[in-house]
Formats: C-alpha cells, structure tokens, sequence
C-alpha cells in the first residue's frame, strides 16, 4: 500500500516545534523550581523572628505568593503591611531583581498612638537594613483617593486581611480602584481575607471582621478585575466563625476571650479564609 511520506523539511519543522516546546517547558518549571526555591530562602532567613515563624503554619506564605505567581523581577506592592509580616518574605525575595512597594495609610492627628507607633517601627525595619530589603519605596496614600505606585507600574499587588477595614471605613471601592490604576494590564490583584458564611448580612461582616468571598469579588470586578481563580490554601475548617468578639477572638489575638477559653482558641488556630487572584485586563 501507498503511504505518503512527509517530506524532510516537515519532519525538521515538526522536531523544531517539539524541541522549542519542550525547551519552553523545562524552561519554564526551572524558573517555578527556581522561584520556589528563592522564595524558601527569604521565608527561612534569619532576620524572622520566631514569633513571626509561627505563624506560617496558618498564613501559607510559599503557596500563597507562588499562587498568584510572584517572581523576583516583579514590581510589587503591598497594600497596609501593618507589622511588616509579609515585608520580612516579599522585600528580600524582590531585593536583587524587583521593586517593592510598601503602601501606607497617611497617618493623622487622631490616629490611635498604637498605630502611629507601628508605622514608626515599620518605617524603620526597612530602612536600617539595606543588606535585606535593598531599596524599597514607602508610599502613603489617602483611602478615598489612593495613590500606591505609578499609574500601570506594578505587577503585582497583594493585600492581606484588611478589606473589612475598608468596609467599615466606606473605602472598599476607592481602594479598588486604586489596585487597578497601579497595575498593568494583565497584573495580578491578590487578595486574602477572613471569609464568612455565605448571605452574611454586610452590617455583620464589618462587626465581625469576616467578609463573604461575594463581596471582595463583586468589589474587585466593580473595579475592572476580572476573577482570575480561587484556593483554599488558607481555608481552616475548624474556624466556626460565631466568635462573641469576632475574628479578634481568633490568634492571634486572643482579643477578650478569658483565660479558661484560651486553649480553645489556640487550637483553633487562625480564621479561616478566602484567597483570590484577581487580573486587570
């Protein structure tokens, strides 16, 4: 029987493609390994307290940023980075190839003194250790209008348990909007938040400190994202979220659960939570 043969250059073609495929693949898990592998570094370097260390078992540091797909040449902003927890892991990743952004609120008079001791030390932990976090950029920003990085600049950025602040405040959609002016197109908009029950009454969100994952995704598409996919790398199923003194009963906080309730607590761990990758397009 007749078969047609494929001529020699078809062949070569054909292989070519194969090769460039397989290349681009091997490639492209090396630099995964490779971004893995960096990003194991910074969350085990020794600059992180203990106490921060131990917290790593509730917050996921290496599978959250690697799910919306952190790399060290990405200019990234952080969003209210309260005691730098996730600085410590995202400045010395960034340090030799990236930018990062730090984005603070701008503090006023009748800020709490807490708070504006926080932003003190904050302010502090990166700038005595150059060695570290290389030269971060500290950006303060209004809530009802803010400004984070240059207009497209970044291509990440991430948030982390703070949009039932802005809820409370009536900031949640400037602050969105805000996400989306400082990205490009095609950045990435992570988000992680204490998640509540679905149909959760807004005026019960706020007070609790639980936000449904419906909200943060009708906020953020409001803006222009569009929903890229979820996880439940921070999902903690033996939160019951019916907390008296709502997510601040939780660590880790402790906020006023008595003594004898501690250990219920503690073993409870951390809220659970929602972790969305949003994308500008």
């Amino acid at each position: 029987m007749y078969k047609k043969r494929i001529p020699l250059i078809a062949n070569l073609t054909i292989s070519m493609v194969l090769t460039a495929g397989l290349a681009t693949f091997l490639t492209n898990t090396a630099l995964a390994q490779d971004n893995a592998g960096l990003l194991e570094t910074a969350i085990k370097a020794p600059h992180r307290s203990d106490a921060n260390r131990a917290r790593d078992q509730y917050r996921h540091p290496k599978e959250t940023l690697l799910f919306w797909g952190l790399q060290p040449n990405m200019t990234v902003v952080e969003i209210s980075p309260a005691n730098g927890w996730y600085s410590e892991i995202i400045g010395p990743f960034l340090k030799k190839q990236g930018q990062f952004y730090a984005a603070v609120p701008t503090l006023t008079d009748n800020m709490p003194e807490a708070m504006k001791r926080r932003d003190a030390s904050y302010r502090q932990m990166l700038k005595v250790a150059p060695e570290i976090y290389g030269n971060p950029v500290i950006n303060t920003y209004d809530a009802s209008a803010p400004v984070f990085a240059p207009n497209s600049a970044a291509d990440l950025v991430v948030t982390f348990r703070n949009v039932h602040n802005w809820a409370k405040a009536g900031h949640t959609q400037s602050m969105f909007k805000g996400f989306f002016q400082a990205l490009k197109p095609g950045g990435v908009l992570g988000v992680v938040e204490h998640r509540a029950k679905p149909g959760t009454p807004l005026t019960q969100q706020i007070e609790s400190g639980y936000m449904t994952e419906q909200f943060v995704i009708e906020s953020a598409t409001a803006a222009g994202f569009r929903l890229d996919r979820s996880s439940e790398i921070n999902s903690n199923p033996l939160d019951t979220k019916d907390h008296p003194g709502g997510v601040w009963n939780l660590l880790p906080n402790l906020r006023g659960v008595a003594e004898n309730d501690k250990s219920k607590y503690r073993a409870m761990g951390e809220s659970d939570r929602m972790t969305l990758r949003f994308t500008k397009p």
